[in-house]
């Protein structure tokens, strides 16, 4: 009978300076792999170096998937698994397969009778619902809210009345730079007793968490946010 390998989901630091969160068995299992794809090679290999890999990084074979992955490449990158050599996912930070282009590869090695295998480590949307103190039962991810400062408002406010209706955190992220204008949007048009949390380099030395009532923000207040990865949550207490 042929023995396939494994999937290996392999969670990435958030940040260069926190190679620290991962695992010892996660290193582990990366150390002894050979085939891995991830969503970006270079920050693949980086995060390798840094974990004093038992053998020279050019025997690592790493292919990168992303959003012009085709299916014909997926098909490649699977083929060790089939063959009987086990794979390892990694995204670009956290944990693959979430807010991932992952995803996808996993989805085809379960329809190949691949065993999947998610291993420990960060993801930034659990460490901010965990810090944020608003509803941890019932929450809800939405990606990317729109780049346009008005449709921006009205997707906040209609995340806003979702939070209400459903009883629901409503969490959130955006492209780094534009971290402010999320934040001026939000105080702009969300209600004064609305919860909204800014969560921003999680588990790097910088860490930032705020979470308190739209009426108590003061922008004053605020460090700088430009180019910080960062995660959003709202939520509206009944």
């Amino acid at each position: 009978m042929d023995t396939k390998g494994k999937l290996y989901l392999l969670p990435s630091p958030l940040g260069e300076e926190a190679v620290e969160t991962i695992p010892p068995y996660v290193i582990g299992v990366l150390h002894s792999l050979s085939y891995l794809v991830a969503e970006r090679a270079k920050t693949t290999r980086h995060f390798i170096k840094r974990t004093n890999p038992p053998k020279p990084i050019q025997e690592y074979i790493i292919h990168e998937l992303n959003s012009r992955t085709t299916a014909q490449e997926m098909n490649a990158y699977i083929q060790p698994a089939l063959n009987g050599e086990s794979i390892g996912l990694l995204s670009e930070a956290g944990c693959p397969g979430v807010a991932d282009p992952g995803a996808a590869l996993v989805a085809l090695a379960h329809s190949h009778g691949i065993e999947v295998v998610p291993l420990v480590g960060p993801s930034s949307i659990l460490l901010a619902l965990m810090a944020a103190g608003m509803d941890g039962q019932r929450f809800c991810f939405h990606g990317y809210l729109p780049a346009k400062a008005a449709e921006m408002g009205k997707d906040l406010k209609r995340l806003e009345q979702q939070s209400e209706r459903e009883n629901q955190t409503q969490i959130f992220i955006e492209t780094p730079y534009r971290n402010r204008q999320v934040v001026d949007q939000a105080l702009q048009v969300l209600l004064p007793e609305t919860h909204f949390c800014i969560a921003a380099d999680l588990t790097l030395p910088s860490q930032f968490i705020v979470s308190r009532k739209i009426k108590d923000f003061n922008l004053a207040h605020l460090p700088d946010l430009h180019k910080r990865p960062a995660i959003f949550l709202l939520y509206v207490k009944r």
